[in-house]
Formats: C-alpha cells, structure tokens, sequence
C-alpha cells in the first residue's frame, strides 16, 4: 500500500511531537514533518507499507537526523532565549504547555550527539524499536542501543553537587519557588530573611527595575512582578551547583540561584545564561 493523506493527516500529530523533541523548535518540527511527507508523496509506488505511522515516522526521524548534522556541520550553538525570535519562542511555549512537555529535558535534549538524540527520543519517548532506529541511522542494532545508553548516561544527573555544605536547604529554596509560582506574597515573606538580597543582571528586568533590592517585603513584591517568567523555572544543575534555570519554549534564558541560612533564604542571584554552561538533571 502506499501512503494516503488521510495516512499523513492521522499520523501528523505524533510527528509533530517526534519532531519537536528532536529538533526542539515547534516551527523546524512542521518543516521537517512537510518534508517527511513530500518524500512519501514522491516515493516509488511500488514500495510496500504495512504500516504508514512507523514508516513516516522513520522518515520523519531520517529528516529531524539531517538536520541535526548540518548544525553540527555549520557549528552552530545552543539558542538562549534571548537569541530566539518572540513569535518562535511563544510557540516553543505552547507545545510545551499543551503537551507537557519536561522543560528541563528540552534543555538537556540539547546536550547531545545527533545520533544520541534521535536514539533516544525514539526509543525512551516514543518506545520505537531499536531495529527501526537502526534504519533511521544507518547503523546497526546494538550501534543504536549504545546511542540511546549514552545520552541515558548524559542526562541522568549524576554530576556531584558542588555546592559547600550547609549553602543550601533546597527544601526551603523548593517551597519558596513553589510560593513565587502562585504569587504568594506572604508564603514568600515567611521564607525570606529580613535582610534578603536579590541581585539580578540588569539586561533581565525592565528599565527602571531595581537590579538588587533588599529586605524581605521588598524582594517578594519584586518577584511578584516576573510570574510568567517563574512558571518557566525548572530545576537543575549548573556546573554541578542545583539552581533552577528558566527556559521559556525550552531555552535557557537565566540561572536562580538561592542561597539559605537558618532554615530562610538570605540571597537569590538571577544570572543570564552563558554558551558556556553545562547543565544536568537534578
């Protein structure tokens, strides 16, 4: 059989989520979905398919794959938010939203190999078989397994925390997120020192914006103020330090970093993310 528009049309939304987690940009994952299907549509008609949703999305993978090496190949890096256009970053936003999508895998998805990558969002997000990966990478069976291992091994999290002993209580730096989440103004009081510092870089707030302020009121009503921005925080490492990065659409755009003392938070540093930061699960 070959493939029909109604094969396509049903199996466009998998592809679309196979795509994204690949190529981490809703709009290269309809580009990379067209392109799978201007291939089915030019294919040999007397190629046999049993199955279309597996077959495009082999495809689909051998596209996102492609398109992965030629980064590589041109060299480029890692978009931060702030490199991302606003119309691309708001549509990152809301397949991540309305998938719910892990933030910080996104993040880390960056991290890998191409090989590693395509293995493993095939194989531990959308359980496709390795003898298919295989095909997509034009490799063998075990070659795909040791792909998927390694990116395993990449994003589990197993740098050693650097932090000195006795900095952090991350239950308390845990709650206080979870207050300045749901805009608790006084939940976050309770959990600041009198004489909390929040020290931020200056090109993340608005002109006029305070880059420290001081004191407990003074820094919940401040924080009160970047909501959104807080909703797109996930936890993870940073240079093996644990801080919450937020990353809207899945680009890292700054590191909070929270420092505790007897049991309250005493200084949160909102940093811009630098090219040169390595991050790990937590």
């Amino acid at each position: 059989m070959t493939i029909t528009v109604e094969d396509f049309e049903a199996a466009r939304p998998q592809l679309l989520s196979v795509a994204h987690r690949m190529l981490g940009s809703a709009q290269d994952a309809e580009d990379a979905v067209q392109s799978a299907w201007l291939r089915a549509a030019t294919a040999r008609g007397d190629v046999v398919v049993e199955n279309p949703v597996g077959w495009l999305t082999t495809v689909t993978a051998r596209v996102c794959l492609d398109e992965l090496r030629a980064r590589r190949r041109r060299r480029e890096l890692s978009l931060t938010a702030d490199a991302v256009p606003a119309e691309q970053l708001s549509a990152d936003e809301a397949v991540i939203r309305a998938e719910n999508v892990s933030r910080a895998l996104m993040v880390l998805l960056d991290q890998l190999t191409p090989s590693q990558r395509v293995a493993y969002v095939l194989h531990d997000l959308f359980a496709v078989p390795f003898d298919r990966i295989a095909l997509v990478l034009d490799g063998t069976v075990a070659g795909a397994k040791k792909h998927a291992s390694r990116a395993r091994q990449r994003l589990d999290g197993s740098v050693v925390d650097s932090e000195p002993a006795g900095r952090v209580d991350s239950s308390v730096v845990d709650a206080f997120m979870l207050a300045a989440r749901s805009g608790d103004t006084r939940a976050m009081i309770r959990l600041l020192a009198p004489d909390c510092v929040r020290d931020a870089d200056a090109a993340l707030i608005p002109e006029g914006v305070a880059a420290v302020v001081t004191g407990a009121e003074a820094v919940a009503t401040e924080t009160a103020r970047f909501l959104a921005r807080i909703r797109m925080a996930c936890p993870l490492r940073v240079d093996g330090a644990r801080v919450y990065v937020i990353a809207p659409g899945g680009h890292p755009l700054a590191t909070v970093r929270l420092r505790t003392a007897d049991g309250r938070i005493c200084r949160i540093t909102v940093r811009r993310v630098g090219r040169a930061d390595r991050f790990a699960a937590t």
